[in-house]
C-alpha cells in the first residue's frame, strides 16, 4: 500500500511540475493576429514544444518495444487466444465503468455493464468468453475522465504523456482515480497483488496497440505532421466517447480557461 501511494503522489508531482514549467511552452499569439490566435486557441496545446520531445521518446519506445511486441502478438497469439485474452481485460473493466455509469446518471447503461459482469464472470469463466453481447446485451466502455467532462469540467490543455500517449489534464486525473480507486484496483491492492494491477495496463496497451496496428501505420504514412493528427484523432474520439457516440461539434466550455491563462505557460 506504501508503494502504491508513493508512486500516484510521485506521478502527481511530476505532471503539476510539468504544467507549472515556463521553459518548452508555446507562445501565444497576439491579439492583434486573429488567425494564428485561432489555430493556437483550437489546439489546445500551450505545451506543444514539450508535447512533441515526448512525442518523439514514445515514437522510439514505440519502435523498439510496443509496436515488435504487438506483431509478436499477432504473430504467435491464434485470433481464439487473443479474443479471450480482450474478453478477459474489458470484463474485468465492467466494474469501473459500472461505477462511472452511475456517476453519470446513467442508470440504464450500469444495469447493462453489471449484468455483462454477472453473466461473463460466470458463464463465460472469468470473463475468458463473452456470452453477454451473443445474449444481446451489448459492452461499452466508461471511464472516470468521462465523468468530470459530464459533471461540466473542461478538458484542459493537451498533453502528451511519457509512454502512456495523448492526454489532457482532465483524462489524466480521471486515469489516476481509474488506476488506484476502481473496485478491482482496490481488491488487487487488498490482496497485495500490485503487480497485477500493472499487468492489467501492460496489457491494454499491448492491445490496443495490436489492435491498431494497420490503423496508426496508415496514419503515419500519411500524415504531414503525425503529432498533429493524432492530436486531432484523440480529441475527435475523447469528444465521441464522453456523448456515448453521438458526434458533438459544438466547442467545449473549458472550466479551465476560468482559472488558467495560456500565457502563464
Amino acid at each position: 500500500m506504501r508503494d502504491v501511494f508513493s508512486f500516484r503522489n510521485i506521478a502527481v508531482v511530476l505532471i503539476a511540475s510539468s504544467l507549472l514549467l515556463n521553459a518548452g511552452c508555446a507562445k501565444r499569439p497576439p491579439d492583434s493576429d486573429p488567425q494564428a490566435l485561432s489555430v493556437y486557441l483550437e489546439a489546445n496545446d500551450p505545451l506543444e514544444p514539450m508535447n512533441r520531445a515526448i512525442f518523439s521518446f514514445n515514437q522510439g519506445f514505440d519502435e523498439i518495444l510496443l509496436e515488435p511486441a504487438a506483431r509478436f502478438y499477432r504473430q504467435f497469439g491464434p485470433p481464439d487466444l487473443r479474443e479471450g485474452i480482450s474478453n478477459f481485460v474489458n470484463n474485468w473493466r465492467e466494474p469501473v465503468t459500472f461505477v462511472n455509469d452511475i456517476l453519470q446518471g446513467e442508470m440504464s447503461r450500469a444495469g447493462t455493464s453489471i449484468s455483462r459482469f454477472l453473466i461473463n464472470s460466470t458463464f463465460g469463466i472469468l470473463g475468458i468468453f463473452d456470452p453477454a453481447t451473443y445474449w444481446g446485451i451489448e459492452y461499452h466502455s466508461e471511464d472516470f475522465g468521462e465523468t468530470f467532462a459530464v459533471w461540466g469540467f473542461g478538458e484542459g490543455p493537451y498533453i502528451m504523456l511519457p509512454i502512456l500517449g495523448p492526454s489532457n489534464v482532465r483524462d489524466f486525473s480521471g486515469f489516476m482515480v481509474d488506476f488506484f480507486y476502481d473496485p478491482v484496483s482496490l481488491w488487487l491492492d487488498h490482496k497485495g497483488w500490485t503487480e497485477v494491477r500493472y499487468g492489467r495496463l501492460a496489457l491494454r496497451g499491448l492491445i490496443y496497440r495490436e489492435e491498431n496496428l494497420e490503423t496508426l501505420d496508415d496514419l503515419g504514412k500519411s500524415s504531414t505532421d503525425f503529432y498533429a493528427t493524432l492530436r486531432s484523432a484523440y480529441r475527435q474520439n475523447r469528444n465521441y466517447d464522453v456523448n456515448n457516440g453521438v458526434l458533438d461539434t459544438t466547442a467545449d466550455d473549458d472550466l479551465f480557461d476560468e482559472d488558467f491563462d495560456d500565457e502563464d505557460f
